[in-house]
């Protein structure tokens, strides 16, 4: 749905840049950090036209001191010559995650197995809200990337491999953020533009070596679905798209998809891309606004003066930025309402938003395996839960919750699986987290298992940074291998971002459920495994049977090759349960 600005807004747009000065324009272009890169009083003498809040300093300790914050940058911004509000942006990836005690939905991988675009645009929209409650009008969020393969860091802020399913449930979530009207929504952000997830061997970062036919009928698509959907802004890629750089990609970025897909939003970079991918090159290929951060600011903005006084960089490519920047501000209302409202706050993580979460965490689990009646289970078995995932908010959430890497303990206002099960369950449910207690007189265990949360590069396997891998961790092997041979019957739940080669120790259980990164909302999975609700994810993905087979590029290549995965895109099990 595109918001059309009415025609006295428009003409507005072209008074302001007519009265810019080339340091005003060049500041609507400039992104900074609340910290560190700049000071309030900058933020009125660089002329900055936006502020991110990032992993570091929190603005403050509730939401009211965050809107204040952000209300004082907003003042500075409002003292200028020309009065032009400032956008505030954010990393809300699967919620508000950036605040402890928002809600937090499951990242994009689960709601890819729901397949579901109402329960995406709802979240969204509960996103929206409660970023608005934290002080911000912009969201660096969906990613819409399409991974080819599972050493990619980065799989499950993606809804799928399906290029068809990705593009459904980006349309969704485009819509259930940016609202209506331009007034009850924030400003969304297709990301990463384009062919993040296809790079060779999954590198973040990396080369992607696509054809440019294979990379507009693969990759494309959920561009032109946002575009459609009225997106207002995209974020170029990290990725190099056969040896260029796509922040530098003019062919791609204004050729493409400013003239070709009609565009007409904000192409904002990402971290501290002047710097990093050929400085004014980038603004010559069509980036608007730039992420000046890490010291990049003064650079940037000098550099670019520079490049407009000796011709390299053209004042009409500067006031098509400003254009499309100031066109965004316009419509979502920032000139007659620039300041955040304390209303907002009361609906941080409240029930309703929750209910929604848990909804959608019931809908994105994926039976993969169900035998000897393992499932459903009874309320009055007597159960033990196993490992300390079961038991821990941060584990379950994995990256991009309240911290930038995810955390490691629970956080506010989360409920974890096993409070989940030992709500519904009639007996005492015990629990064993390392795997080492002597457990005795029970009828089955609920093995939680999964990776440490990561984000970006560091969950890149055999990346840079090598902290992950393609199996179970050896200590989860062990929790599986101890529990099959007790005899009693085994709950398998693995909590990850990405399908990971199990094949071992599906064998072992007697269920195996592919949780993904479920959120906040734990006891969600609890009321799908006692029944109360019937299973209803499928695979976003081909499931990988060997480590062997991700030789290739695009790891298995289940498309092109003759690699048959364990369990094709789309499966999923169901009790099939009476309505």
């Amino acid at each position: 749905m595109t918001f059309k600005l009415k025609p006295d807004q428009e003409q507005k747009i072209e008074d302001l840049i007519s009265q810019m000065t080339l340091e005003e324009k060049i500041g609507q272009m400039s992104q900074v950090r609340h910290f560190d890169d700049v000071t309030p009083e900058e933020i009125k003498s660089k002329f900055i036209g936006s502020v991110i809040h990032t992993q570091g300093p929190v603005p403050g300790s509730t939401a009211a001191e965050w809107q204040d914050k952000f209300s004082e940058f907003q003042k500075q911004a409002l003292d200028t010559r020309l009065k032009i509000p400032l956008l505030f942006g954010v990393d809300a990836i699967h919620g508000q995650n950036t605040f402890e005690g928002a809600t937090i939905f499951p990242h994009n991988i689960g709601l890819g197995a729901a397949g579901n675009p109402e329960i995406v645009e709802r979240a969204a929209a509960i996103t929206a809200i409660e970023s608005k409650a934290t002080g911000f009008n912009w969201v660096f969020s969906p990613c819409v990337a399409i991974p080819f393969n599972e050493k990619w860091g980065r799989v499950y802020e993606a809804f799928s491999e399906s290029t068809e399913l990705t593009s459904k449930l980006t349309q969704a979530s485009v819509k259930g953020h940016q609202g209506s009207n331009g007034n009850d929504g924030v400003l969304a952000t297709a990301k990463h533009f384009i062919g993040d997830g296809a790079t060779d061997f999954g590198v973040e970062g990396g080369n992607t070596s696509l054809t440019k036919e294979e990379l507009i009928e693969r990759l494309l698509p959920p561009y032109q679905a946002a575009v459609d959907s009225g997106v207002s802004s995209i974020m170029a890629s990290f990725n190099t798209l056969n040896e260029v750089p796509m922040h530098a990609h003019k062919a791609m970025i204004t050729d493409l998809l400013k003239d070709q897909l009609k565009f007409d939003g904000i192409v904002v970079s990402d971290w501290k891309a002047y710097s990093r991918f050929g400085q004014n090159e980038i603004i010559n290929a069509g980036i608007d606004m730039v992420m000046a951060v890490d010291g990049d600011l003064d650079g940037f903005q000098e550099g670019v003066k520079a490049g407009v006084l000796n011709g390299s960089i053209s004042e009409e490519r500067i006031n098509d930025a400003v254009r499309r920047i100031l066109r965004q501000k316009f419509r979502f209302g920032l000139f007659e309402n620039p300041f955040p409202d304390k209303s907002f706050i009361q609906k941080i993580g409240i029930t309703e938003h929750r209910a929604i979460a848990r909804q959608a965490v019931r809908e994105s689990l994926v039976l993969l395996k169900n035998q000897n009646q393992a499932l459903p289970l009874k309320r009055t078995s007597r159960i033990v839960v196993v490992g300390k995932f079961a038991d821990n908010s941060g584990l379950q959430s994995g990256g991009w919750t309240v911290n930038w890497q995810g955390m490691t303990e629970n956080y506010s206002g989360a409920t974890t699986i096993l409070e989940g099960i030992r709500k519904f369950a009639l007996h005492e449910v015990k629990y064993d987290p390392d795997g080492t207690a002597a457990i005795e007189d029970v009828d089955v265990a609920v093995i939680v298992v999964g990776e440490n949360p990561y984000a970006e590069f560091f969950g890149d396997i055999g990346g840079e940074m090598n902290l992950f891998q393609l199996t179970l961790t050896e200590e989860h092997q062990q929790l599986v291998q101890s529990y099959s041979q007790k005899g009693i019957k085994t709950v398998l739940v693995l909590i990850s971002g990405r399908p990971l080669v199990i094949t071992p120790q599906m064998e072992l259980s007697d269920a195996f459920v592919a949780a993904w990164l479920p959120g906040s909302e734990g006891d969600g999975i609890a009321e799908v495994l006692f029944g109360f609700f019937d299973f209803k994810g499928k695979l976003p993905h081909s499931w990988p049977k060997s480590v062997e087979d991700f030789n290739g590029k695009y790891g298995p290549n289940y498309w092109e090759s003759s690699i048959e995965p364990l369990f094709p895109i789309g499966f999923g099990l169901c009790y099939n349960l009476e309505k």
